[in-house]
């Protein structure tokens, strides 16, 4: 059974930092893309950030030089570095696997997502 588990979510301050981390269980290969999406409250699901298997990454605009996506494949574990934050990037952040297709549009995601994790919240305050 495939299971992806958010953790390192938590409640900083604008500027402040955290790692958010995605380990995922059950795969008997390794997804094609895996990704990033955040959900603040009566907004709709947006994507953050995405790597696929050849390494290649993507972001939204909005977190472009201030988050960094990265995975180690031995563990099949989904990382996201943000700096910077900003009281806007305050949401539930999801960690996604999905085909390759999510990984050249984010918003393939509203098609069907293979697999979602449970979601770990990010506050920032002002």
């Amino acid at each position: 059974q495939v299971q992806l588990v958010e953790s390192g979510g938590g409640s900083v301050q604008a500027g402040g930092s955290l790692t958010l981390s995605c380990a995922a269980s059950g795969f008997t290969y390794s997804p094609n893309c895996m990704g990033w999406f955040r959900q603040a409250p009566g907004k709709e699901r947006e994507g953050v950030a995405t790597l696929d298997s050849f390494g290649v990454t993507s972001y939204a605009d909005s977190v472009k030089g201030r988050f960094t996506i990265s995975k180690d494949n031995a563990k099949i574990t989904l990382y996201l570095q943000m700096n910077s934050l900003k009281p806007e990037d305050t949401a539930v952040y999801y960690c996604a696997a999905d085909k390759v297709y999510l990984c050249r549009d984010r918003r393939v995601w509203r098609s069907g997502v293979d697999y979602w994790g449970k979601g770990t919240q990010v506050t920032i305050s002002s």
